[in-house]
């Protein structure tokens, strides 16, 4: 890690090295990616110009060098297979923390993130102690960064008792009691303050206090965020009261004020990370609830841990209760805030950035073709391919006079809430009974059919529905005229440049207008005798009866015939329509039909995992792996153990069949033995026995010779 002279410089420019553990976790990549972007310096361009500035600041901005160099940032991951990120200069894993301490000392900066891991608060804790008793080896300064969090403060007793909302600062940290379940953060936020109270010009250390982080693909808030951008329920859940106050801070706010931290290196220890707002658990929910369903829903506090993406340490900070002013960052840092007034204000950016982190694109379809082409099978296969909604004119009519009836009836206090939440949301407000009224009236004088007014405006009402607008949809069928289609998709300033005569190209609702374009066609006879294959029980009660068929295809015919189309409206607004012939594949499944659009439209763009999901998968996948290996590897034991008590109780018969072998064996030889022994007895022994005896009392020098001798001299048998 050499210094870097420029091509054509006078002098040496120099890049900052910053260390960051875990560069793959939520903190980790956006402080990383910003701060690889940020200049050496930069944030004290414009403290100069401030004359409120105190003196001691003054000298710390006149002693730092004017902006040079980039920051380069290099730092670990919690799963060192990871891919290394792109705003990485490098990355490291070691096997000893002598390894980690060599890579360090290389370093200008070394951050430590201890809000996401709290496995990294003894690593931490063994890096500050180390760096601590080597600074005297330090060929330059060296800065450490302590980001802990406001749960060690959780537990703190009131500043005012007589106003128990009086706002927490920097000044009040001697006094902070964490939450039981953060001890070890406090106790090494307490070791980085006192490390830096000693040659501080070598070895200055910090401690930032950040608020629940939020911004980008969310973490803490992010169950929140994807419940509210699926809307699959109507409501958002709200763990407890929602009273609590919830400190926040946007991660790149954070990654701004470590950026501050470490150029105008203050004489204070102790930092608090926190935008302006001081909003309840209750708010929050609230205005995020706004990216889907826009209402939430009271649930007991423990319900939070039903939730299998909520982490103990997330339900901690969204209950935490505590109301704080970071008054040291405002004073003092220049700071390019992202959401200074905190989530509820910037509630809009705050899903466009989730929408773009998650690479949340909907996806908007129209299929458009004569009856019985197979436009809804087809439609209702793209919508589970791709997850998106469905949308067909009857169900929108039903579903509109429905939530008109339901409103009618809420209460007033209910009614009024809501029509609040309409007109914010941009609604025209109108009474709903009233509009009611009206659709029944219109109803029962066209024999049941909805005029044109109605029709398109629920249906524009439904596009820009929250469901419609996050995931997409797919229109089946309807518009079926150029004037319904221009109503529904024409934007409300093109009659103004209708009139000024400019020859352009037509303005459209970019929001509700369909990208992708489908016009299904077949000939007459084709769609006649697909009909008349249907069975009876399809049939019946549906225009595909032969008479409604007909006319209905006639109809359609004669729409399309003039010069003004649906289709051509689309035309016009350089939306050019794809034209599928579904005779050339006489299935009735429509399958190559869904192939064809598939292949234009490409792969799906809905929500995919998160990284966390993805962890979990894995751990699941690994767990799973484990389980299988556990039960071949019990298996595998438990044949062993069958074979070798099955070996064993063989040996064991064996043993068992040759002591009756041996046994056996020592019967004859004792049952023939005995007529040898008496023998012996009665022939052989009385005279070899007085021989031995007088062999012991001659001693002669042949012994045997003289045994023999004897034998021979003395044998019975011979007279």
């Amino acid at each position: 890690m050499a210094d870097e002279e420029g091509t054509g410089a006078p002098k040496k420019i120099r890049s900052k090295w910053i260390f960051l553990n875990h560069l793959d976790s939520f903190v980790g990549r956006y402080v990383g990616k910003y701060l690889s972007n940020s200049v050496v310096g930069s944030s004290l361009e414009e403290l100069n110009d401030d004359e409120e500035q105190n003196e001691e600041e003054t000298e710390s901005a006149k002693s730092v060098p004017p902006p040079q160099g980039t920051y380069r940032v290099v730092g670990t991951l919690s799963n060192p297979e990871d891919k290394k990120p792109d705003f990485a200069f490098e990355t490291f894993s070691f096997e000893t923390r002598d390894e980690l301490f060599n890579y360090l000392l290389d370093c200008d900066i070394i951050i430590y993130n201890i809000t996401e891991a709290a496995q990294q608060i003894d690593e931490a804790s063994w890096v500050v102690s180390a760096l601590h008793s080597d600074l005297e080896n330090f060929e330059s300064p060296k800065i450490f960064i302590l980001l802990s969090t406001i749960m060690t403060w959780a537990q703190t007793k009131p500043v005012d008792p007589e106003d128990p909302e009086a706002a927490f600062t920097e000044d009040d940290y001697r006094k902070r009691k964490c939450h039981p379940n953060f001890k070890d953060h406090l106790s090494l936020e307490k070791l980085v303050i006192k490390f830096g109270k000693t040659k501080k010009r070598k070895f200055s250390t910090y401690v930032v206090a950040s608020g629940v982080i939020y911004g980008m693909d969310e973490s803490v808030f992010h169950l929140f965020f994807k419940e509210a951008w699926h809307g699959l329920n109507p409501t958002i859940p709200c763990f407890g009261d929602g009273k609590n106050v919830v400190p926040t801070i946007h991660v790149n706010d954070l990654a701004g004020i470590l950026q501050n931290i470490m150029e105008h290196k203050p004489k204070t220890y102790y930092i608090l990370a926190l935008d302006e707002s001081k909003h309840t658990l209750k708010e929050l929910v609230k205005a995020i609830s706004k990216l889907g369903p826009g209402k939430i829903q009271h649930v007991p506090q423990e319900d939070a841990l039903l939730y299998s993406e909520l982490t103990q340490s997330d339900y901690d900070h969204l209950l935490v209760n505590l109301t704080m002013e970071a008054f040291f960052i405002k004073e003092n840092f220049n700071i390019r805030w992202v959401a200074e007034a905190g989530i509820v204000e910037n509630i809009q950016n705050l899903f466009q950035e989730f929408k773009q982190s998650r690479g949340l694109v909907p996806l908007k379809i129209a299929i458009f073709g004569p009856p019985a082409v197979g436009k809804s099978s087809v439609a209702e296969k793209l919508a589970k391919h791709y997850k998106l909604h469905h949308i067909k004119i009857k169900d929108v009519i039903t579903e509109a006079i429905a939530d008109l009836e339901l409103r009618s009836s809420q209460p007033e206090a209910e009614a009024a809430e809501e029509s609040e939440e309409e007109e914010a949301a941009g609604a025209d407000g109108e009474d709903p009974q009233e509009l009611l009224d009206q659709v029944r009236e219109n109803m029962e004088q066209s024999g049941g059919r909805l005029d044109d007014t109605y029709v398109t405006r629920f249906m524009k009402k439904k596009l820009l529905s929250m469901p419609c607008q996050n995931q997409g949809f797919i229109l089946d069928g309807f518009p079926k005229t150029y004037l319904q289609t221009k109503i529904i998709f024409a934007a409300q300033e093109e009659e103004e440049e209708e009139e000024s005569g400019m020859n352009k190209v037509p303005q459209y609702d970019k929001a509700i207008t369909p990208e992708y374009i489908f016009a299904l066609e077949a000939p007459d006879e084709f769609l006649k005798q697909r009909v008349l294959n249907l069975p009876e029980s399809d049939v019946v009660g549906t225009h595909y009866t032969q008479e409604r068929f007909l006319r209905y295809l006639a109809h359609y015919r004669e729409q399309n015939a003039e010069d003004e189309t649906l289709l051509n409206y689309f035309d016009e607004i350089e939306i050019h329509p794809v034209h599928i012939d579904v005779s050339q594949d006489n299935d009735a499944e429509n399958t190559p039909v869904v192939q064809d659009i598939i292949q234009v439209v490409g792969k799906p763009k809905n929500y995919g995992p998160t990284p966390e999901e993805l962890k979990e998968l894995q751990r699941k996948e690994a767990d799973e792996r484990l389980a299988k290996e556990a039960a071949e590897q019990a298996e595998k034991e438990r044949k062993e153990a069958e074979e070798a008590a099955e070996k064993l109780a063989r040996w064991e018969e064996w043993n068992k069949r040759l002591e009756e072998v041996k046994k056996q064996e020592q019967e004859f030889l004792e049952a023939h033995s005995i007529p040898l022994r008496n023998y012996l007895m009665q022939n052989v022994m009385p005279t070899l026995t007085q021989g031995l005896i007088e062999c012991c009392k001659i001693r002669p020098e042949d012994p045997v010779d003289f045994l023999a001798e004897y034998l021979f001299k003395n044998n019975p048998q011979i007279e």
